[in-house]
């Protein structure tokens, strides 16, 4: 098989393709998922989702036959509280991740009740929409240790050979209480520097993100990490590989500046 690259995403917000008035405003974020697809190498054995709206003590790993769904959000539609996305799991791929990931000396379990949150079942589904493609996730370890994520990464490197695309979805931007203008400045700045980091040589680039507080705005853009922590897992698995930018938007709630990149 050839080898898989890995992304990190930002995946919207809610379940935006569900609503038509977000789904215009994400239409740049719903080419970029497409795309996604045409550029890989060959279709993927399975997804795993590394996932913003999911972590554990330690990390979980889903894997049910036939994950459930979790409607992570409030305030929207009653219909987008009816979505199905029915992609089946990946049991024997959970197992072999989680053998991985303890292999690496991280604290790890099998999880066969968690299922589909919307930063994976919103991507996959603009991604995959006839849910053919099996699916699973991995959760972030709460504490959102940089080393920790980089480690996961690295630890689920060799899925990669095996067929699995690996994508971090986060959004590289989330402060849910600063829209428009007054997120135009420090979206832009920390954008910039994620953009340098992104271009910079590898080894740089682990350690510039291993500091991401010391970047402009960072704890404006995200007072709380867990958006940003599934770029190290994604980072981790293709961490000598170069970065492409194939997501940028800079208008997104009348002032959010936001990007998804491409590793390997």
């Amino acid at each position: 098989m050839t080898r898989m690259p890995t992304y990190f995403i930002s995946h919207g917000g809610g379940p935006w393709p569900w609503m038509p008035d977000w789904r215009a405003m994400f239409a740049n974020l719903e080419a970029s998922f497409v795309r996604m697809v045409k550029d890989l190498p060959q279709p993927p054995r399975a997804i795993l989702m590394i996932s913003g709206h999911w972590e554990d003590d330690g990390f979980a790993v889903m894997s049910s036959p036939r994950p459930p769904m979790v409607y992570d959000y409030h305030g929207f539609p009653p219909h987008t509280f009816q979505i199905t996305y029915p992609a089946p799991g990946a049991p024997g791929l959970a197992r072999r991740a989680a053998e991985l990931i303890g292999a690496a000396g991280l604290p790890v379990r099998l999880d066969d009740k968690q299922g589909f949150d919307h930063g994976t079942f919103v991507p996959a589904y603009v991604m995959y929409p006839d849910a053919s493609t099996p699916l699973f996730q991995v959760s972030l370890r709460k504490g959102y240790n940089p080393q920790e994520h980089f480690a996961l990464g690295r630890a689920l490197a060799p899925l990669r050979d095996e067929g699995v695309l690996i994508i971090g979805s986060g959004l590289s931007y989330h402060n849910l209480r600063l829209f428009g203008p007054g997120a135009k400045e420090p979206s832009e700045a920390f954008d910039a520097w994620l953009a340098e980091t992104m271009a910079a040589p590898p080894a740089e680039r682990t350690d510039r993100l291993l500091h991401w507080e010391s970047a402009p705005y960072a704890r404006v853009c995200h007072k709380q990490e867990d958006h940003f922590v599934p770029l190290f897992a994604a980072l981790g698995a293709a961490e000598d590989e170069p970065a492409t930018m194939v997501y940028h938007d800079t208008d997104l709630f009348g002032g959010v500046t936001a990007s998804s990149y491409r590793i390997g």
